[in-house]
């Protein structure tokens, strides 16, 4: 995710506004359709309908609390553990893969990302084997994609649809969990890439939790955050909480929030809210999803990405199950169809060796063996028409 960070009342050059509208491409394509259906739905009260309140407060406090444990160094400190030792470097290469895969999970497939490629990138510089750099990350952003999808909590756009279709939590798992496993299947594969031979892996600096009391916190407020996306606590006293603990303990964690995602589930909500008042794209738009949502999910992901896709397509079909997978494996494919994918290669550009083009190849390669795969296991479990 990448946040928006202009200052109020400065004047910005025309190369740096273009620089910032093509860094929120995401976000200024939701402000641009909100504005278009304005025309058609002029602006009224009936806008604060469209609204999911709960899915923006909860996206808000994942968001922060998330940053605050990551920036106490916890990641980086499970991270070194794990990693450190004499290890083959196939089993090397699994480690780096698993963390984002089973990191999403829990704090999402971008901020995994954020966390777990930097550290690929140094580890492989270290122990010399640089010219793996192209493959880990490619493998570690499959993984964040595909690990996210296992959970209500692990992208935006399973939290949305997750709330608002009410889906109960076995009902989730049961849609999800065999894509997932067929995932790590796939990713545990890619693990024979590597050539096997042992290293040694040390860190001459140590990394340690600089505030624990934080993580403590920030870990209660994380479970807190849970029990509300399992609807046993209202979000308004997570986020009453959350806000609290900002205020009183860590008011740093105001500016780490990605307040570019919400301003774009507003716009898309406003968007889709529109759409669904006209009555001939609502017709239009119901008939296609009621052809195939499933295809039309990736498809539509593959051009807009996962999380305005979902957002879009919900107003018009109520097979969550299809809208649900769709949008997730859909999340596969082309560099822009999760936004997360985004954040890996910008990463990688930045390194010393970086050849983006070998890169792109490699990862769309990887991404459409991995669609295909999911989209014939789609076929064979009966959710393709």
């Amino acid at each position: 995710m990448m946040k928006v960070d202009i200052p109020l009342f400065t004047r910005q050059s025309p190369a740096s506004l273009w620089s910032r509208v093509k860094q929120e491409a995401v976000l200024v394509t939701a402000f641009v359709c909100a504005v278009i259906t304005m025309f058609f739905v002029p602006p009224s009260p009936g806008y604060v309908d469209y609204m999911d309140f709960r899915v923006l407060a909860l996206l808000f406090c994942l968001m922060v609390v998330v940053a605050g444990v990551q920036s106490c160094g916890l990641f980086d400190v499970l991270a070194q553990k794990l990693l450190s030792g004499s290890k083959s470097i196939r089993f090397l290469g699994l480690l780096l893969i698993l963390m984002p895969f089973i990191g999403s999970m829990l704090i999402t497939n971008d901020v995994a990302l954020l966390a777990f490629v930097p550290f690929a990138i140094v580890v492989l510089d270290m122990i010399g084997r640089s010219q793996y750099l192209i493959l880990v990350i490619t493998a570690q952003t499959l993984a964040a994609n595909l690990g996210s999808m296992a959970t209500p909590i692990g992208n935006p756009q399973n939290l949305f649809l997750y709330s608002k279709y009410h889906i109960s939590i076995s009902s989730f798992f049961a849609a999800m969990l065999p894509y997932t496993l067929l995932s790590l299947l796939g990713l545990l594969l890619m693990v024979f890439l590597f050539k096997k031979e042992s290293i040694e892996v040390r860190f001459d600096t140590p990394k340690t939790i600089s505030n624990p009391r934080q993580v403590y916190l920030m870990s209660g407020l994380f479970l807190l955050c849970l029990l509300s996306v399992l609807h046993v606590v209202h979000y308004g006293i997570v986020l009453a909480f959350v806000l609290a603990a900002m205020l009183l303990f860590a008011r740093d964690l105001f500016r780490k929030a990605d307040y570019s995602l919400l301003a774009t589930f507003v716009f898309f909500f406003i968007c889709a809210g529109n759409i669904g008042q006209i009555e001939q794209i609502r017709h239009f738009l119901s008939a296609i999803m009621d052809k195939s949502t499933l295809v039309s999910s990736i498809l539509a992901s593959q051009v807009i990405s996962n999380v305005p896709a979902a957002v879009l397509l919900s107003g018009f079909t109520e097979r969550w199950k299809e809208l649900l997978i769709g949008v997730n494996i859909g999340g596969l494919g082309t560099l822009i169809a999760s936004l997360a994918s985004l954040i890996s290669f910008k990463l990688y550009v930045k390194t010393a060796e970086a050849r983006p083009f070998k890169y792109l190849g490699v990862f769309t390669l990887a991404n459409a063996a991995g669609l295909l795969v999911l989209i014939a296991a789609a076929a064979v479990w009966n959710h393709l028409p």
